[in-house]
């Protein structure tokens, strides 16, 4: 696990630069820094979405998904409960800096093919690459909304080290192109959500759509069961 360590290791010390850069920035210029990521994430949402859905062959599979996972994260309150306990550490807008940020870093290629190719090939190369990324983004991130971000760096390496784990210890072919496909299209809604709640275009209560990434993942584990579809 070599790859997703370093990975950590990475989003920890650029958030951690990040927030020490924090200390010199005056509100107007932290103003402009939460409009940057609400438009990049809107970009990186859309490109998610538009490269992946030609490589869809289930092309209502996106829309079960993001209704059936905003349902079940309605009915469980996530962003409720989640916003309530980042509020009583008093930073109002962690909250969606940290959806965003877990978004952006776990869904893509390079943070579920990676730990693939890695656990394997043993080749870290797609997890390397990722780290230097990480590492740019969360000095950004990290200067937006400051220390908070630091707990996104335990939630990669939960995310990569079960993929990686599963890869080594169960099925490899799991992770095929398809079922990549489908979770970078659901998750490039929702980092698109995620940028519309940071530019305050509308407050989309993006954790809620959550369970909407296992959907896709239920999915292909009943149809590798049955055989169906």
């Amino acid at each position: 696990m070599l790859g997703t360590i370093v990975n950590t290791l990475a989003l920890l010390v650029g958030t951690a630069i990040g927030c020490f850069l924090k200390k010199g920035i005056n509100q107007r210029f932290e103003d402009v820094l939460f409009i940057a990521m609400g438009l990049a994430a809107l970009g990186i949402g859309w490109e998610n979405v538009t490269n992946n859905m030609p490589k869809s062959h289930y092309p209502v599979l996106f829309i079960v998904s993001l209704a059936l996972g905003g349902l079940i994260g309605t009915a469980l309150d996530i962003s409720g409960r989640f916003d309530r306990l980042v509020e009583k550490a008093g930073k109002s807008n962690l909250g969606k800096g940290l959806a965003t940020e877990i978004l952006l870093y776990c869904i893509g290629a390079l943070s579920i093919v990676g730990p693939v190719m890695a656990a394997v090939k043993g080749d870290n190369t797609m997890l390397f690459t990722n780290a230097m990324m990480d590492f740019v983004t969360s000095m950004v991130f990290g200067a937006s909304f400051g220390w908070g971000m630091l707990l996104v760096a335990p939630v990669l390496f939960c995310w990569q080290g079960s993929i990686y784990l599963v890869a080594q210890f169960l099925s490899a072919s799991f992770f095929t192109g398809p079922l990549v496909a489908e979770i970078s299209i659901v998750g490039g809604f929702l980092i698109a959500c995620s940028g519309l709640a940071l530019l305050k275009i509308r407050d989309v209560k993006t954790l809620n759509f959550l369970p909407a990434l296992l959907v896709p993942i239920a999915f292909f584990i009943i149809k590798d069961l049955t055989g169906l579809f």
